[in-house]
């Protein structure tokens, strides 16, 4: 069952790093034998959203949330995953990290987020392939454990702009000091197959990138930049039906529909966390000439922490920098039988266009440190969506009003075992 994934060049490297952490296990009496690490980690949570015509998620990967589907939701936060990591001699070593979460399929089904090889070429440098972490923004190693942040989530107006958190392919990451400061340079390169539906599937072809992190006492930047070809089912009917309706709707089509279409991320990321307080912010950029549009985005968290608690507050925003609507269509001088199929069109074209985020929000929350690997946190949040859009909603219906503020409160307990 760990073993499903929708790559079969992830489905390789899982079977290989988990066959040589068998062999691993077998050597473990060996004083200078491999080494085996399994591990765990997991997050209960239950959200209620006052939204009564959109459901708030924290990824646009899910199908449902809190609000219209249901006012209280475990589906926005829950999910448990499984890490194994093996260590064999001093230059090879694998991981492979496995996460089961609601998905666009509404089913839980165990995905493969990490499965990997490592050759330490020299002690400063490093060469990886197989399923790869994206090291966009500062939680990119583990945005999957919520145990490992403060937030109940990462703030979803910086870090739903990927929702695609890895890739399959190579890295070279080279570590140096250049005198107090610690460096760290990532290249990457690498491509994603992914069944999200039944009928919809993603392909990102030539993504590639780099990132750099700098670390000097308790500040932590870091930048990152990545872009890849990116071609999405979504629309596709539309976007077909469009084409039938000559010059005017071939442009629209070629305008919006995700077909080969150059996607761009860069992102900024900086922490300062001395130990008994922090502040941290990111902000983030991207770009696509499709219907998934352009956006600009950023947060700012700032927590004290006074023994087991840490209260925190965050604001956030995402502002859309391409209209979230188009005419579409001209209607004028059609004929009865056109016009009604045009309108129509016109309707879905802009639903599609609205699902590009703009969006603000205020957040207040605390984490109580219940015991060690055990953390329980509690969440408020006032969420904005603005210019026309939806924000980060989902399942939109009818009677939802943009613009229109909703609350969102979350419990969420995060373990690692």
């Amino acid at each position: 069952m760990f073993l499903q994934s929708d790559s079969r060049l992830g489905m390789r490297a899982a079977a290989f790093a988990f066959g040589m952490a068998l062999s691993a296990g077998a050597l473990a009496g060996d004083a200078d034998a491999p080494g085996l690490v399994l591990s765990g980690f997991g997050t209960l949570g239950y959200v209620h959203s006052t939204e009564r015509e959109a459901d708030y998620t924290n990824s646009s990967m899910k199908a449902s949330g809190a609000g219209f589907t249901r006012a209280w939701s475990p589906d926005v936060d829950s999910r448990l995953g499984a890490q194994a990591d093996v260590q064999l001699g001093q230059r090879w070593s694998g991981v492979v990290q496995v996460v089961s979460e609601q998905r666009l399929d509404r089913r839980y089904r165990p995905r493969i987020e990490w499965a990997n090889i490592q050759f330490q070429v020299t002690p400063e440098l490093a060469l990886r392939a197989g399923r790869i972490a994206l090291p966009a923004f500062l939680a990119a190693d583990y945005r999957k454990v919520g145990y490992a942040y403060t937030w109940v989530r990462p703030p979803v107006e910086v870090y739903g702009s990927l929702p695609l958190p890895s890739s399959d392919g190579v890295d070279l990451t080279w570590r140096y000091p250049l005198g107090e400061i610690r460096n760290t340079t990532q290249a990457f390169f690498g491509r994603t197959d992914m069944g999200l539906t039944s009928t919809t599937h993603v392909k990102v072809r030539r993504l590639s990138g780099f990132s750099q992190t700098v670390e000097r006492g308790p500040l932590t930047a870091r930048l990152s930049a990545l872009t890849a070809d990116l071609t999405l089912d979504i629309g596709r009917g539309l976007f077909d039906a469009l084409g039938a309706f000559g010059i005017a709707g071939d442009a629209l089509a070629g305008r919006y529909e995700v077909d080969h279409k150059r996607a761009a991320l860069t992102s900024l990321g900086l922490a300062w966390d001395p130990g008994h307080w922090f502040i941290m912010g990111e902000a983030g950029h991207t770009h696509t000439e499709s219907f998934l549009g352009t956006t600009t985005s950023m947060y700012a968290t700032g927590g004290l922490r006074r023994g087991a608690l840490t209260p925190y507050a965050s604001v956030a925003r995402v502002r859309a920098d391409t209209p979230t609507s188009d005419p579409g269509l001209p209607v004028a001088g059609l004929a009865a039988a056109s016009l009604s199929t045009a309108v129509n069109l016109n309707v879905g074209l802009n639903a599609l266009l609205q699902t590009i985020p703009s969006q603000s929000s205020v957040s207040l929350g605390v984490r109580w440190d219940a015991r060690r690997g055990v953390a329980l946190k509690a969440q408020l949040d006032r969420v904005t969506p603005r210019d026309g859009s939806r924000g980060t909603l989902i399942n939109t219906q009818p009677g939802f009003v943009p613009g229109r503020p909703l609350q969102v409160a979350s419990l969420a307990l995060d373990f690692v075992f």
